[in-house]
């Protein structure tokens, strides 16, 4: 059966039928439940999975689909316990519950950093095989044979005697079996699904219209609001001509929240709440963030980097050996804010009530959006009901909550359920953005060529003080200085250290791949500019450093030749290098690249080798590498945030450009498969991809470029 979400015209329906509640759920058990005969006894051992009588085996999963394809794969790691099809399980979205669901890597109940497979790549296969082994007992039970004489196959089967079962048929009886502490997994050499292609189960509905997101959600009496935020900082609401909003068509309210730096527009559609929000002729004080301007904030972190830094890393004597060096480099290589910009605009469903509230939204987080709805309605917790839906996008700006406490702040004045939505513009100006780092690095080479110790020092914000302050150790933001700290090469002295500096009137958060997609384009261009310096080839001069890692060299060395590394390329092209161990995965991306006499960047062809361990869906892997790597190759190229007056310039994808197809390179992926533990996927690509680009435009032009994004003039009369 698959993964069965309702279309639009069920929600409708379902929500006309409830008269004022509910609505919904994309889960295939509560439509099963709506339109059959109730299941008698289901089995349910653990938080993970449910099988009713009528065979249908449920994943409740605890990590949240935004196009990574999770629902596929860890359908098929609790597939491959079971030893049934993907068309035998459905997908459940878990609730909010962060004693049943927290992520061991994450330490919350969260959906990020490419960790959801590493989490789950045991509990899931573990809940599962309770699951079958209650059921192979029971069917035993049944037959009066031993248990070790049965096997599992879509159900449970006894060679001996011919005899066989349906999950369905045995799920009562191993309802009432003790829950077994300790079960045994296959052996990756029986795995049957585990390391196939399996077809995503949400494409169809994604493709044919009947998914459901946050922002297709309607319920009973629902009205619609749209927000403006301050466009500063800090700021404040001074002015507004409230009847002018009023006398729209379809406008019914106007409300301010408490802080006065929040207002929204509620009317009968979005179209009436947008042009009564337009007619409000909003006037704002800025407030004390007034004077901010992109300049100033690096002008911060550049005195900031001057000071010493909390040492992330510290192996032999870096100064010395540099100090020492035949040939010494320094650099200052800066990345900029960046903006999620998902597809799918922020947006959230409420109806609170006196004594309750419930919430339709998509969100990464559902314990901590349960929780910013309870405090901003004072409400107890668990008087919040979550309804998580499908993301259209994230890149983590659905780590934060910001949208639902002012979607809370909102709706708790009105009696009626309303959905409020942020305009592209609105979602773009108030991100919590990817922040800004000054990096200074230094290195030194021997008369050989060789490095013989390096220096990085990190200065940025710590979005982990923020988000998840008993992370954040004697001033340590172990995020910001990820890939920096610890590289795939052997160097014998090296010396890390990270400045905490908080940038004026920005809000700073997770981006796909944060640290490392930072630290990587520092780290690989840096590494790049010293085996120029040591005039020897890229790829040999990392070689140098990889004697002892088998994997990193492994994938170094497929990229190479599968790229045709060293072969000759037309005037105005080049190849660029970049490796990495990041997410628990080791990747090497080749990048091949044509720079025009403008100083116009085309992208003709990228070569990935990875090695990410025991692969579950080979597809999955090579797509999320695409993805990324589109992602990461738009941004590089076009993208940063920038501030006048202490309000942010951009607004829309005309100013804050996504790559087109036309743009993109022709990508090659290439697996190592070994029986190592599953690495993270998701943002490997972005993280490799503004290295691979600053390398392959030094080898095509010769010009060296420490400063994303690089189509900022930056190769004008090149």
């Amino acid at each position: 059966m698959g993964y069965d979400m309702p279309s639009r015209r069920f929600v409708l329906k379902a929500g006309a039928a409830a008269g004022g509640g509910l609505l919904l759920g994309l889960h295939l058990p509560s439509l099963a439940r709506a339109t059959a005969a109730p299941a008698a006894v289901d089995l349910e051992p653990n938080a993970f999975v449910r099988i009713d009588t009528r065979g249908t085996i449920t994943l409740i999963l605890p990590h949240t689909e935004f196009g990574q394809g999770i629902y596929t794969s860890s359908a098929m790691l609790m597939g491959e316990e079971l030893d049934v099809g993907l068309d035998q399980i459905a997908v459940e979205t878990a609730p909010p519950d962060i004693k049943h669901y927290i992520d061991p890597l994450l330490g919350d109940e969260a959906t990020g950093g490419s960790v959801s497979t590493r989490a789950d790549w045991v509990r899931l296969r573990e809940a599962a095989a309770v699951a079958r082994t209650l059921m192979v007992a029971a069917a035993a039970k049944r037959w009066n044979v031993d248990p070790a004489t049965c096997r599992v196959e879509r159900g449970i089967i006894h060679d001996a005697t011919g005899r066989s079962l349906a999950y369905g048929d045995v799920v009562s009886d191993a309802a009432q079996l003790p829950v077994p502490a300790n079960v045994k997994l296959k052996d990756p050499s029986q795995f049957k699904l585990i390391g196939t292609s399996a077809k995503r189960i949400d494409t169809p509905p994604k493709v044919n219209g009947t998914a459901i997101y946050g922002l297709d959600i309607i319920v009973p009496n629902m009205r619609f609001g749209t927000v403006a935020i301050t466009p500063v900082k800090g700021g404040k609401l001074v002015s507004m001509d409230e009847a002018a909003a009023r006398q729209v068509p379809g406008v019914h309210d106007v409300i301010c929240n408490d802080e006065r730096d929040a207002i929204a527009v509620i009317g009968d559609h979005m179209w009436a709440a947008k042009q009564g929000l337009e007619a409000l002729n909003l006037k704002w004080d800025a407030g004390e963030n007034g004077d901010v301007t992109l300049e100033t904030i690096i002008s911060a972190m550049d005195r900031a980097s001057h000071n010493k830094g909390v040492v992330a890393k510290k192996e032999g004597d870096a100064a010395a050996a540099i100090k020492g060096a035949a040939t010494q480099l320094s650099a200052i290589y800066q990345s900029p804010f960046l903006s999620h910009s998902p597809m799918e605009p922020l947006n959230c469903t409420l109806h609170i009530k006196p004594d309750s509230a419930e919430i339709w939204l998509g969100t990464q987080v559902p314990v901590r959006a349960q929780k910013a709805v309870a405090s901003v309605a004072g409400l107890p917790q668990d008087k919040v009901t979550v309804y998580n839906q499908l993301m259209g996008g994230a890149f983590g700006r659905r780590l934060d909550i910001d949208s639902v406490e002012v979607a809370a702040s909102i709706a708790k004045h009105v009696s009626y359920p309303v959905k409020l939505v942020w305009t592209r513009e609105e979602d773009l100006r108030h991100d919590y953005y990817r922040p800004y780092y000054y990096d200074r690095v230094a290195a030194g080479l021997d008369a050989d060529g060789k490095l013989v110790g390096r220096t990085h020092r990190v200065t940025g914000p710590s979005i982990l003080a923020r988000w998840a302050p008993p992370a954040f150790k004697n001033g340590l933001d172990d995020d910001a200085v990820l890939c920096a700290a610890e590289t795939p090469y052997e160097i014998p002295n090296e010396y890390v250290d990270y400045v905490r500096n908080e940038p004026r009137a920005m809000n700073t958060s997770w981006w796909r791949g944060v640290g490392p997609t930072h630290n990587l384009f520092v780290v690989e261009s840096f590494i790049d500019e010293l085996a120029h310096a040591a005039k020897q080839d890229p790829v040999e001069f990392r070689r140098s450093m990889l004697k002892k890692n088998p994997r990193a060299l492994a994938v170094l060395n497929l990229a190479a030749e599968k790229s045709g590394w060293g072969s000759p390329l037309p005037r105005g092209t080049g190849r660029g290098v970049e490796l990495q161990f990041a997410f628990g995965s080791y990747l090497c991306c080749i990048l091949e690249v044509e720079v025009t006499p403008p100083g116009e960047i085309s992208l003709r062809r990228a070569v990935v080798a990875v090695d990410c361990g025991m692969t579950v869906n080979p597809d999955t892997v090579e797509a999320q590498i695409q993805g990324g790597l589109i992602l990461g190759l738009g941004t590089a190229m076009y993208n940063e945030i920038t501030l006048t007056g202490g309000a942010i310039d951009q607004s829309n994808f005309h100013d804050y450009r996504a790559m087109r197809i036309n743009e993109a390179p022709k990508i090659e992926v290439y697996q190592i498969r070994n029986g190592e533990k599953p690495g993270g996927i998701g943002e490997t690509g972005t993280a490799a991809a503004a290295p691979a680009l600053g390398n392959a435009i030094f080898a095509a032009t010769g010009k060296r470029l420490r400063r994303l994004p690089f189509g900022r003039g930056q190769l004008s009369g090149t």
